[in-house]
């Protein structure tokens, strides 16, 4: 598992997506090569003030209009200054959003010290949003799992298992029930943020599913675009092993079980394949009771605390009061 790399003419070149930043270089084009280490970004107001401490190694900086006018109050020995001590810090490059101009010591600058400099018309907090979340995927490290991803009931499902268990079997009866298609065979795992998994397919194999006996299928062309979706929320993970008469199997429910995946711990359900058993309806249930446990509502414990609660009540009303004493002399 590779970590993810993004240098800044990367940035540069996703920057020109959907989500357009059109990012132009003014200056620093030596440091083309610099490579962005986080994806949070930092507005150093207080860094120009004096205050370096505040500046974190391969965060971009992003100057608004703000830090952009108070350059322009500084005499030009105080500029260059604090320009030198901005710019000897590890930062990967400076965006310049709101279209503002850059002050000549600013390029030159970023010139000497290979920063790249670069320039956005749009606003800063939009500007802000949009680099951030562009950061947050090309940063997101990746990992790719032997399994099948299912959107059920808008619940994602990543389906385990043993090649030739069944996976794509089960994933193709669930989308004549009306259920989308993510990936199959191969799923794209990553983590955003610090709490959300997201699985996708890769684009060769995207749309596709291959089964044994029927060879390769495109679910898109077969059952339309409404059954398949590009991308969807890790929430449930699902393991389906070969039957073992010898082992004890979970027949309540009441501990739940956790997956990890990247220090992310998602729910997770251990399901015996045996002949009889109809799995795509099996994980459909599973599928509901996991939404339904995600209210609140837990049949399991629920059950077991009524069958408590009755218990409790037989036993007081199996015990007899006892006959207050009477007392007398003889």
């Amino acid at each position: 598992m590779a970590e993810p790399v993004l240098t800044v003419a990367g940035l540069i070149e996703r920057g020109s997506g959907p989500a357009s930043l059109a990012l132009e270089l003014l200056s620093g084009a030596r440091g083309l090569e610099r490579r962005i280490g986080s994806p949070y970004i930092q507005k150093t107001g207080l860094a120009l003030a004096g205050f370096h401490e505040y500046l974190r190694p391969g965060r971009i900086v992003v100057f608004g209009e703000s830090e952009v006018r108070y350059l322009e109050s500084l005499t030009h020995d105080a500029r260059v200054a604090v320009l030198h001590t901005t710019f000897s810090h590890d930062i990967p490059c400076v965006v310049i959003t709101g279209g503002w101009d850059a002050h000549l010591d600013l390029q030159l600058a970023a010139d000497h010290h290979q920063v790249p400099l670069l320039r956005t018309s749009v606003a800063t907090p939009v500007a802000i949003s949009r680099i951030s979340a562009l950061l947050d995927d090309a940063l997101a490290v990746r990992e790719i799992i032997h399994g099948v991803l299912m959107d059920v009931l808008g619940l994602g499902v990543l389906i385990i298992g043993d090649s030739g268990i069944g996976k794509s079997e089960c994933a193709l009866d669930l989308v004549v029930r009306g259920h989308r298609l993510v990936a199959d065979d191969t799923v794209q795992i990553r983590r955003r943020g610090d709490s959300v998994i997201l699985g996708a397919c890769p684009e060769p194999t995207r749309y596709h599913m291959e089964l044994r006996g029927l060879g390769i299928i495109n679910i898109r062309d077969l059952f339309g675009v409404a059954a398949t979706r590009a991308s969807k929320r890790v929430e449930l993970v699902v393991q389906l092993e070969r039957w073992d008469g010898d082992r004890e199997y979970d027949r309540l429910g009441l501990d739940e079980t956790m997956y990890e995946l990247f220090g992310v711990k998602v729910p997770f359900m251990c399901m015996p394949v045996a002949p009889g058993r109809n799995l795509a309806t099996l994980v459909e249930v599973a599928a509901r009771n996991q939404l339904l446990r995600s209210r609140g509502l837990n049949a399991a414990r629920d059950l077991v605390n009524r069958l408590e609660q009755q218990l409790q009540e037989e036993e007081t009303d199996s015990d007899p009061e006892e006959e207050p004493r009477s007392g007398g002399s003889r």
